[in-house]
């Protein structure tokens, strides 16, 4: 097995390296103060004020107020949790709209909400993966319930214009969810000025850790909780809350505001160089997306020819991290579903990885990886055309 200092870890969309400050403030709510939160007395009282603590940084990262904030156990129930409610409190609405290119939290979801009888419009994305804002629009009926797309796609960054989206919906009177896992804390994000419903995050995309995530829920919205039981949350999100888990998150998002530059500078740097030298280095090799208008860390890249799955083996034996796309389909005989949306041939699908850097990621590493890709690209070539 590869040694951990030797690993070159390339796949942040995936999941992030818990940041050491995070791992610190849980500690001790995993040895000295695990006391319940719902607790009447004083113990589990100093363990609420470090939940609420977390609400109010986390509020500060989306810019929204703290009650606003449901923690969950990561984006797919956030997802869940928001369609459902959304669903629920329109019980005369049984229509969602979605796009091609969601995550399986949202759309699978959707699937399991069509074999109820009900409905689903999924409107398509073009070649640069960029949806047709009145496509969209029309899609929405008098009977439909939620908009659901996502602030940015977790396979090629691509950003979606929300602000334009949230508007028609709002002139539409239908709810508003976006799934944003992989747009916090990589983008600036102000919902005093975004008329959204309901936003899922996910901790460990995030720097904090997996099992748990937050949902944003306008305080203005009829709400319908997923889980019912206690009060906790606000009674929005019942469970004994995961304390240590919802207090790395609250520091991950504080962490989150002061490294928001350095994402957007040195990591989109360390991306762009990634870039370039391998379109230089070798040739038949194309972005997959819109260049521009994505995140600083992502890179989905076709390096026509070649197999991913091939690619992927041979990086892995070098210490390289990265994916075929999203993981929650890792293991898949089809292609990505995201690229096959956006209209790419099976044969460029099939030879595309997806890499995405993060703010633990250094120019040495950097300086070995684009000497191995390459090296390992040619080498692969070769074997193809013996």
């Amino acid at each position: 097995m590869t040694a951990e200092s030797e690993i070159i870890y390339l796949d942040n969309n995936s999941s992030t390296r818990v940041d050491p400050e995070v791992l610190e403030e849980m500690m001790p709510f995993l040895t000295t103060h695990y006391g319940n939160p719902s607790g009447s007395h004083r113990f589990g009282a100093q363990v609420k004020a470090a939940t609420e603590r977390a609400h109010e940084r986390v509020a500060a990262l989306l810019g929204c107020e703290p009650n606003e904030v449901v923690f969950t156990s990561g984006g797919t129930e956030s997802d869940n949790t928001a369609l459902h409610s959304a669903l629920q409190m329109s019980p005369e609405r049984r229509h969602v709209v979605t796009t091609s290119v969601e995550h399986n939290a949202v759309l699978n979801y959707c699937e399991a909400f069509v074999r109820r009888g009900c409905s689903v419009t999924i409107v398509a994305v073009d070649e640069q993966g960029h949806l047709d804002l009145a496509e969209m629009e029309a899609a929405i009926r008098p009977d439909t319930a939620v908009v659901s797309v996502m602030w940015a796609n977790n396979e090629t960054g691509v950003i979606f214009p929300l602000a334009r989206i949230s508007e028609i919906c709002r002139a539409k009177g239908v709810f508003f969810h976006t799934d944003a896992v992989q747009a916090v804390g990589k983008m600036p994000i102000d919902l005093t000025k975004l008329p959204v419903h309901f936003l899922s995050l996910s901790g460990h995309k995030l720097h904090a850790c997996k099992g748990v995530g937050a949902l944003y829920v306008d305080r203005k919205s009829r709400f319908q909780p997923l889980l019912v039981g206690g009060p906790q949350e606000g009674g929005r999100r019942a469970g004994t809350d995961n304390v240590a888990s919802i207090v790395g998150l609250g520091k991950a998002a504080e962490l989150a505001i002061a490294t928001l530059e350095e994402e957007n500078t040195r990591v989109r740097t360390l991306r762009d160089r990634f870039e370039a030298t391998l379109l230089a280095e070798l040739e038949d090799v194309v972005v997959n997306g819109d260049p521009g208008m994505r995140l600083p860390n992502t890179s989905n890249l076709a390096f026509n020819g070649v197999d991913a799955q091939a690619i992927l083996l041979k990086l892995d034996r070098e210490g390289v991290c990265c994916s075929l796309g999203s993981s929650c389909t890792t293991g898949a005989v089809q292609p990505s579903h995201v690229l096959r949306a956006m209209h790419l041939t099976n044969e460029r699908a099939r030879s595309s990885l997806r890499f995405s850097f993060g703010r633990f990621n250094t120019e040495a590493e950097l300086d070995k990886v684009v000497e191995i890709i390459p090296r390992t690209i040619r080498k692969l070539r070769q074997l193809a055309v013996m």
